[in-house]
Protein backbone atom coordinates (compact mmCIF):
# COMPACT_ATOMS: atom_id res chain seq x y z
CA UNK A 1 0.00 0.00 0.00
CA UNK A 2 1.39 3.29 -1.13
CA UNK A 3 0.46 7.03 -0.78
CA UNK A 4 1.02 8.51 -4.17
CA UNK A 5 1.13 12.76 -4.45
CA UNK A 6 0.89 14.27 -8.12
CA UNK A 7 0.84 17.88 -9.46
CA UNK A 8 -2.02 19.27 -11.65
CA UNK A 9 -2.97 15.58 -13.00
CA UNK A 10 -3.05 11.82 -13.03
CA UNK A 11 -0.50 10.04 -14.40
CA UNK A 12 -2.07 7.78 -16.99
CA UNK A 13 -2.05 4.22 -16.81
CA UNK A 14 -1.76 4.28 -12.55
CA UNK A 15 -5.36 2.86 -12.49
CA UNK A 16 -7.17 -0.62 -12.92
CA UNK A 17 -10.00 -0.93 -14.86
CA UNK A 18 -13.42 -1.01 -12.83
CA UNK A 19 -15.01 1.68 -9.80
CA UNK A 20 -12.94 4.05 -8.36
CA UNK A 21 -13.10 5.31 -5.03
CA UNK A 22 -13.11 9.47 -4.97
CA UNK A 23 -12.95 12.39 -2.46
CA UNK A 24 -11.99 15.95 -2.28
CA UNK A 25 -10.15 18.51 -0.05
CA UNK A 26 -10.97 22.01 -0.81
CA UNK A 27 -10.48 25.62 1.49
CA UNK A 28 -13.86 25.47 2.69
CA UNK A 29 -17.62 24.23 1.97
CA UNK A 30 -18.82 27.12 -0.48
CA UNK A 31 -17.53 25.64 -3.39
CA UNK A 32 -17.62 29.01 -5.89
CA UNK A 33 -15.39 30.29 -3.23
CA UNK A 34 -13.12 28.35 -1.86
CA UNK A 35 -11.05 26.60 -4.44
CA UNK A 36 -10.13 22.62 -4.86
CA UNK A 37 -6.99 22.25 -3.96
CA UNK A 38 -6.82 17.93 -4.11
CA UNK A 39 -8.77 14.71 -5.07
CA UNK A 40 -7.76 11.80 -4.30
CA UNK A 41 -8.56 8.68 -6.38
CA UNK A 42 -8.17 5.06 -5.85
CA UNK A 43 -8.84 1.57 -7.84
CA UNK A 44 -9.06 -0.25 -4.68
CA UNK A 45 -6.29 -2.69 -4.96
CA UNK A 46 -4.04 -0.45 -2.17
CA UNK A 47 -2.58 2.27 -3.60
CA UNK A 48 -3.96 5.90 -3.35
CA UNK A 49 -3.35 8.62 -5.72
CA UNK A 50 -3.54 12.35 -4.81
CA UNK A 51 -3.26 14.94 -7.73
CA UNK A 52 -3.20 18.20 -6.14
CA UNK A 53 -4.08 21.86 -7.49
CA UNK A 54 -1.98 24.93 -7.33
CA UNK A 55 -3.52 28.46 -6.63
CA UNK A 56 -4.66 29.78 -10.24
CA UNK A 57 -3.92 26.23 -11.72
CA UNK A 58 -5.99 25.97 -15.15
CA UNK A 59 -7.74 22.86 -13.86
CA UNK A 60 -6.91 21.30 -17.06
CA UNK A 61 -5.75 17.43 -15.77
CA UNK A 62 -6.82 15.50 -19.01
CA UNK A 63 -5.67 12.19 -17.72
CA UNK A 64 -7.47 12.33 -14.17
CA UNK A 65 -10.83 14.13 -16.28
CA UNK A 66 -11.14 11.21 -18.49
CA UNK A 67 -11.57 8.88 -15.64
CA UNK A 68 -13.72 11.36 -13.69
CA UNK A 69 -16.21 11.65 -16.53
CA UNK A 70 -15.93 7.89 -18.17
CA UNK A 71 -19.43 6.49 -17.96
CA UNK A 72 -18.66 2.81 -17.66
CA UNK A 73 -16.34 3.84 -14.45
CA UNK A 74 -18.90 3.61 -10.98
CA UNK A 75 -17.66 6.42 -9.09
CA UNK A 76 -17.50 5.86 -5.06
CA UNK A 77 -18.00 8.68 -2.62
CA UNK A 78 -18.79 9.21 1.11
CA UNK A 79 -20.89 12.51 0.79
CA UNK A 80 -21.10 12.72 -3.36
CA UNK A 81 -23.43 15.65 -3.39
CA UNK A 82 -20.28 18.05 -2.41
CA UNK A 83 -17.31 16.21 -4.27
CA UNK A 84 -19.65 16.65 -7.45
CA UNK A 85 -20.38 19.79 -7.37
CA UNK A 86 -16.37 20.80 -6.43
CA UNK A 87 -15.50 18.42 -9.53
CA UNK A 88 -18.37 19.99 -11.85
CA UNK A 89 -17.32 23.57 -10.91
CA UNK A 90 -13.34 23.34 -11.19
CA UNK A 91 -12.69 20.45 -13.47
CA UNK A 92 -15.91 20.86 -15.51
CA UNK A 93 -17.12 17.14 -15.55
CA UNK A 94 -19.49 14.59 -14.00
CA UNK A 95 -18.23 12.13 -12.01
CA UNK A 96 -20.73 10.11 -12.72
CA UNK A 97 -22.55 6.99 -12.51
CA UNK A 98 -22.23 7.43 -8.60
CA UNK A 99 -22.34 5.52 -5.24
CA UNK A 100 -22.47 7.23 -2.12
CA UNK A 101 -21.76 5.49 0.93
CA UNK A 102 -23.67 7.94 3.41
CA UNK A 103 -27.01 7.38 1.40
CA UNK A 104 -26.67 4.14 1.47
CA UNK A 105 -26.11 4.35 5.05
CA UNK A 106 -28.98 6.15 5.26
CA UNK A 107 -30.40 3.87 3.64
CA UNK A 108 -29.89 0.65 5.61
CA UNK A 109 -28.60 1.60 9.40
CA UNK A 110 -31.73 2.71 10.19
CA UNK A 111 -30.87 2.16 13.72
CA UNK A 112 -28.21 4.88 14.27
CA UNK A 113 -28.05 8.70 13.12
CA UNK A 114 -23.88 8.57 12.79
CA UNK A 115 -23.44 8.24 9.08
CA UNK A 116 -20.11 10.21 9.10
CA UNK A 117 -16.91 7.92 7.07
CA UNK A 118 -15.40 7.47 10.47
CA UNK A 119 -18.32 5.85 12.27
CA UNK A 120 -19.40 3.55 8.77
CA UNK A 121 -15.30 2.54 8.56
CA UNK A 122 -15.30 1.61 12.11
CA UNK A 123 -18.92 -0.37 12.47
CA UNK A 124 -18.48 -1.92 8.37
CA UNK A 125 -14.75 -3.03 8.54
CA UNK A 126 -13.56 -2.60 12.98
CA UNK A 127 -10.53 -0.24 11.49
CA UNK A 128 -10.46 3.29 12.57
CA UNK A 129 -9.51 6.76 10.77
CA UNK A 130 -8.02 9.90 11.84
CA UNK A 131 -10.06 12.92 11.17
CA UNK A 132 -7.73 15.22 12.95
CA UNK A 133 -6.77 16.79 9.39
CA UNK A 134 -10.21 17.42 8.35
CA UNK A 135 -10.16 21.25 8.60
CA UNK A 136 -6.69 21.68 7.66
CA UNK A 137 -5.26 24.27 5.11
CA UNK A 138 -5.09 22.48 2.04
CA UNK A 139 -4.09 25.15 -0.23
CA UNK A 140 -0.37 24.75 1.35
CA UNK A 141 2.74 25.44 -0.52
CA UNK A 142 3.02 21.72 0.83
CA UNK A 143 1.40 18.61 2.60
CA UNK A 144 2.61 17.10 5.35
CA UNK A 145 2.36 13.48 5.90
CA UNK A 146 -0.06 13.69 8.23
CA UNK A 147 -2.59 15.52 5.42
CA UNK A 148 -1.90 13.23 2.89
CA UNK A 149 -2.27 10.05 5.21
CA UNK A 150 -5.93 11.75 6.32
CA UNK A 151 -6.60 12.27 2.12
CA UNK A 152 -5.98 8.98 1.04
CA UNK A 153 -8.04 7.69 4.26
CA UNK A 154 -11.03 9.03 2.87
CA UNK A 155 -10.76 6.61 -0.29
CA UNK A 156 -9.05 4.08 0.93
CA UNK A 157 -11.77 1.87 2.61
CA UNK A 158 -14.80 2.97 0.03
CA UNK A 159 -14.31 -0.23 -2.17
CA UNK A 160 -14.90 -2.72 0.96
CA UNK A 161 -17.72 -0.47 2.39
CA UNK A 162 -19.44 -0.09 -1.39
CA UNK A 163 -19.57 -4.25 -1.02
CA UNK A 164 -21.50 -4.43 1.94
CA UNK A 165 -23.66 -1.72 1.80
CA UNK A 166 -24.47 -3.31 -1.79
CA UNK A 167 -25.78 -6.31 -0.12
CA UNK A 168 -27.65 -4.33 2.59
CA UNK A 169 -29.90 -2.12 0.06
CA UNK A 170 -30.60 -5.62 -1.13
CA UNK A 171 -31.52 -7.09 1.38
CA UNK A 172 -33.55 -4.67 3.18
CA UNK A 173 -35.26 -4.09 -0.41
CA UNK A 174 -34.05 -0.73 -1.43
CA UNK A 175 -31.44 -1.51 -4.08
CA UNK A 176 -33.81 0.53 -6.67
CA UNK A 177 -34.58 3.95 -4.04
CA UNK A 178 -30.66 3.98 -3.51
CA UNK A 179 -30.08 3.85 -7.18
CA UNK A 180 -32.50 6.26 -7.74
CA UNK A 181 -31.04 8.47 -5.26
CA UNK A 182 -27.24 8.22 -6.69
CA UNK A 183 -28.85 9.04 -9.69
CA UNK A 184 -30.18 12.18 -8.92
CA UNK A 185 -27.12 13.55 -7.20
CA UNK A 186 -25.53 15.45 -10.12
CA UNK A 187 -28.12 17.31 -10.38
CA UNK A 188 -28.80 17.62 -6.68
CA UNK A 189 -25.23 18.69 -6.80
CA UNK A 190 -25.94 22.04 -9.94
CA UNK A 191 -28.48 22.92 -7.70
CA UNK A 192 -25.80 23.34 -4.90
CA UNK A 193 -23.50 25.24 -7.37
CA UNK A 194 -26.95 27.49 -8.81
CA UNK A 195 -27.89 28.75 -5.41
CA UNK A 196 -30.30 26.11 -4.03
CA UNK A 197 -28.22 24.17 -1.66
CA UNK A 198 -30.84 24.17 1.44
CA UNK A 199 -34.15 25.07 0.11
CA UNK A 200 -36.02 21.83 -0.47
CA UNK A 201 -37.41 22.73 -4.33
CA UNK A 202 -39.95 19.54 -3.48
CA UNK A 203 -41.66 20.83 -0.81
CA UNK A 204 -44.91 22.81 -0.42
CA UNK A 205 -43.09 25.95 0.85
Amino acid sequence: MAVYLHEEDLPEGVLAPGPVAVDTETMGLITPRDRLCLVQISDGRGDEHLVRFAPGSSFAAPNLKAVLADPARLKLYHFARFDLAAIEHYLGVVAAPVFCTKIASKLTRTYTDRHGLKDLVRELLGKEISKQQQSSDWGGAELSDAQQEYAASDVRHLHAMHAILVERLAREGRSEIAQACFDFLPARARLDLAGWPTHDIFSHE
